[in-house]
């Protein structure tokens, strides 16, 4: 299947199609509370993969895990067969990109230098062309350039969480991890940021993980989705296995229709569960 999804895509799968992030075994607790039970997954370059489930199901406990903002008390994540456990943040910081939920309240730079701080992974004294370049590229193609002088502070919330993906996409890793990156956007810029990441994605042979509240989004964007219920996997699949309405009313308690809509199922909330 994964052959068959890289075929069409040219040159840009040179890169060998293996699940090359693999989580395997994880447990994490804060206090007394175990966030995350024996969660498992894996993720193929040229893919998107989202996490869905309710409030408290472990999604943003997960990417932490993975990026290594919080340590797991058990289990194993694996960057291309290399334990992430034994690499140093520079090493890490050049695999995998991270952009959390939550933009920076107070950020008093240009939009350029903003972008600008994705190719630390590579700046040993001062930037060199090569950074410039991409950066002044990547505001180019994702349609900031008349921004890049402007203060960040001082863009909407559509134009930050652009901004935010230009830096995570700066840094040229092949792995990109999203935590809740459509919250808080008007339709529009929803379907911008997640046709950004799904372009880059299919253009650059990465792979992108997202924690994701918008089921139909997920739906439409995703490759695979992995279903979190109170920190345990509930299901994996394609948008087609997961998006049920057994499942639904099974991890969100809620009654729904699903209709097809582009070939992506559409998920339509009826009520919640005994009413």
């Amino acid at each position: 299947r994964d052959v068959e999804r890289s075929r069409g895509l040219g040159d840009v799968y040179k890169r060998q199609i293996l699940v090359m992030l693999k989580v395997h075994g994880l447990f994490f607790r804060y206090k007394n509370v175990t966030a995350l039970k024996n969660v498992g997954i894996g993720l193929n370059k040229g893919e998107v993969l989202s996490i869905v489930g309710p409030n408290g199901a472990g999604k943003t406990t997960l990417l932490k895990c993975i990026v290594r903002i919080v340590k797991p008390d058990k289990g194993t994540i694996l960057i291309d067969g290399k334990d992430a456990s034994r690499m140093n943040r520079l090493n890490l910081a050049k695999c995998i990109s991270y952009v959390p939920q939550a933009s920076p309240s107070k950020f008093p730079i240009s939009v350029f230098d903003a972008v600008l701080m994705g190719r630390r992974p590579y700046i040993v004294w001062k930037p060199s062309n090569k950074d410039l370049k991409v950066v002044a590229d990547l505001l180019k193609s994702m349609d900031l350039e008349n921004v890049a002088l402007r203060d960040f502070d001082r863009l909407s919330g559509g134009q930050k969480q652009k901004v935010l993906l230009a830096r995570a996409f700066a840094q040229d890793t092949d792995y990109l991890l999203l935590d809740e990156p459509t919250s808080n956007l008007d339709l529009k810029h929803q379907m911008e940021v997640m046709e950004m990441i799904s372009g880059m994605v299919k253009r650059k042979g990465m792979a992108a993980m997202l924690a994701m509240h918008d089921l139909n989004l997920a739906s439409r964007f995703s490759d695979t989705i992995m279903m979190l219920n109170a920190g345990k996997v509930f299901c994996t699949g394609e948008p087609l296995q997961v998006m049920t309405v057994e499942n639904i009313r099974s991890v969100y308690g809620v009654e729904s229709e699903i209709s097809m809509s582009n070939g992506h199922p559409y998920i339509l909330p009826i009520r919640p569960v005994g009413q």
